[in-house]
């Protein structure tokens, strides 16, 4: 139920597309550039299937574009403020790639490497293993890193990702998916009419370069609460938006209810149109909800224009700029030293109602 195939060139490398079918309808596609998901079929209540993430036909427009689609970002996924930080009394300069600050690992992250990858079969489904040597010093970051991520499609129609990491010298992890998601097709329109559940009771306001403030206020009384099922649409008119960066829509950190290290519900997403839903469970201390706000119209899959909230995202990971709270209450510790293990374990659960 595993095909592979090759998808091109990269740096002299050779780059493979590697595809995974359950039997039930669904499929998913793994690129070994940027341990990216190139695409995921899924049936709808009448069992047609649509491609449900947003992405490119080829190798080339993953290596060009810069939406970050489908794929793995890291070393420091989110934001760094000013793109610095200390470790231990050591500083670190990163680029900043994102007005001010440091974004998604930088001007070459984990998205634009290649990986090595295989596949394996998983006791409950089919996958794909994918490792990387991150050196010391790459994109500024101390400690070489070496890391192992397995993508599984079960036999219950979930996609699992885990991701492991070890480091030689003391420094910040924080690696996530970076998905667009769209129930009703990645050429359907917005997901503005989508209903989306967070399982989070609180969230961190951001300052005009989305760096958090530190406050962690409740999202009751807020268009930020999502605690029940809730169109995404429903109260985006009302964001105010918090500087000129900012083009309009969701772009924030949610803290998970329960506690971090133990797989929990994250969120919920639901088409009403097609019945689609996915379901995510992480163990990760937040999870970044996007709602594609800064999709302005790229050429994706099939001569697509993915207009702005063509797709969303829901990133499992630490707090943005977390290295630089280290400390504070309520902000878990990102770093990672000599002797830990770096673990990361994100489900998609998908169903039909």
């Amino acid at each position: 139920m595993i095909r592979e195939r090759a998808f091109g060139v990269v740096d002299g490398r050779k780059v493979m597309l590697f595809t995974i079918s359950n039997g039930a309808g669904y499929e998913v596609a793994i690129t070994n550039f940027g341990a990216t998901v190139t695409e995921l079929w899924a049936p709808d209540r009448r069992g047609e299937r649509a491609d449900i993430v947003l992405g490119y036909d080829d190798l080339a427009g993953y290596v060009n574009g810069h939406y970050y689609f489908g794929c793995m970002v890291g070393r420091c996924a989110n934001r760094i403020a000013g793109g610095r930080f200390e470790i231990d009394g050591r500083s670190s300069t990163l680029a900043t790639n994102n007005g001010p600050n440091h974004l998604h690992g930088g001007i070459k992250g984990y998205n634009k490497v290649v990986w090595e990858a295989e596949p394996f079969a998983a006791e409950d489904g089919e996958g794909v293993r994918l490792s990387y040597n991150s050196p010391d010093g790459e994109e500024g970051y101390p400690g070489s890193v070496r890391l192992m991520m397995h993508y599984v499609l079960t036999d219950r129609n979930e996609l699992r990702l885990l991701i492991d990491a070890e480091t030689s010298d003391p420094t910040v992890i924080n690696i996530a998916h970076h998905g667009y998601w769209n129930l009703a097709g990645h050429d359907s329109g917005t997901i503005l009419d989508h209903e989306l559940t967070l399982h989070a009771g609180r969230y961190t306001p951001v300052d005009p370069t989305f760096i958090p403030t530190g406050a962690l206020p409740e999202v009751v009384g807020t268009p930020f609460d999502f605690r029940s099922p809730t169109p995404i649409g429903k109260r985006i008119g009302s964001l105010e938006r918090v500087g000129p960066m900012d083009p309009g829509g969701y772009d924030l950190n949610y803290p998970i209810d329960g506690p971090a290290g133990m797989l929990r519900p994250a969120s919920r997403l639901r088409d009403p149109k097609s019945g689609r839903t996915m379901e995510i469970r992480t163990d990760q201390p937040g999870v970044q909800f996007y709602s594609g706000n800064y999709l302005d119209g790229p050429t994706g899959k099939h001569g697509t224009r993915y207009a702005k909230h063509a797709g969303l995202c829901l990133e499992t990971q630490h707090f943005p700029d977390a290295v630089n709270r280290r400390g504070q209450p309520g902000w878990p510790d990102p770093v990672l030293r000599p002797g830990q293990r770096y673990r990361h374990l994100m489900v998609h659960a998908f169903a039909t109602d």
